[in-house]
């Protein structure tokens, strides 16, 4: 059996092939930065369709944010060999399984606005290192993150307007200490604020949200697609949350920058399944 993931900071999508059949399923977000090699083997262990499987599995190809180095490759690789016992496993960072999905074999920009940011160029065989991807503190432009963090943000400082911190309320009902306490002194913080930009999706007209949605994707370009200075020349392609739920104006925010953008991606995964199977020679 072969098993493909793709993993964000919230949650892993697998598929998995053997004799024809395919099965699919999910488990918690996978990212080294916030987890070891016993946490890993402890979400694997919590997902009862993988007791019957675990021996069968031959080939793990596993893809997720926060394996950008060979250390971190190392905390993920460990984790899954120590419940798949008798697998290969190859791990790289999440961009080279989403160019697989979107580029294929063609040259692109690769960009993931889901619970982090990131960008990559990919030259149709590799991606390459940039100066981007700092993380939920220093970067992650237009993310989850980024954006849950404005509106707890917005909220808290009496900044949102009336009829929309009425609506936050009711959805969110927090307070002040709470939020500090799970920002500062609780796991997973990133994961925590990217919940908040849920809100969005419902309000996502009110020129307040509007603003703040292509400030966002505005920064996230800046910053991160700019940097390449072909970007123009180049098909800039999105997977993630984000970029799904709001492509009406991350398209139009790309136009208005003269960005060429290619698709737009929910979950890379199917993508990157078909592909591996195709490199292996398998059917899909």
């Amino acid at each position: 059996m072969i098993l493909v993931a793709d993993s964000g900071s919230s949650k892993t999508d697998w598929r998995g092939y053997h004799q024809g059949n395919i099965i699919s399923f999910e488990t918690k977000g996978i990212n080294p930065y916030f987890l070891n090699a016993q946490d890993i083997f402890k979400i694997l262990s919590e997902v009862k369709e993988l007791e019957n499987l675990r021996d069968r599995v031959r080939e793990i190809y596993f893809y997720g944010s926060g394996c950008s180095s060979p250390d971190k490759h190392e905390v993920v690789s460990n984790g899954l060999s120590s419940f798949f016992t008798s697998a290969f496993i190859c791990v790289e960072n999440d961009l080279i399984g989403s160019a697989y999905a979107t580029c294929g074999d063609e040259e692109g920009l690769v960009c993931i606005l889901g619970t982090g940011s990131n960008v990559s160029y990919y030259d149709g065989a590799a991606t390459r290192d940039g100066n981007h991807g700092l993380g939920y503190l220093l970067g992650d432009e237009g993310s989850g993150t980024y954006f849950g963090r404005k509106m707890l943000s917005s909220y808290l400082y009496g900044q949102m307007p009336k009829e929309l911190s009425l609506r936050f309320k009711e959805m969110y009902p927090i307070e002040k200490e709470e939020v500090i306490t799970a920002v500062y002194q609780r796991p997973f913080p990133n994961t925590y604020l990217a919940t908040f930009s849920r809100f969005m999706a419902d309000n996502q007209n009110h020129p307040f949200i509007h603003t703040i949605l292509e400030n966002g994707f505005q920064e996230f370009i800046d910053v991160n697609i700019k940097d390449f200075k072909d970007y123009e020349r180049l098909t800039c392609h999105f997977v993630g949350s984000i970029s799904w739920y709001y492509q009406d104006i991350l398209r139009q925010i790309g136009a208005k920058n003269n960005l060429h953008i290619g698709h737009i991606l929910q979950k890379p995964i199917e993508g990157i399944f078909q592909y591996i199977l195709k490199r292996e020679g398998l059917p899909a």
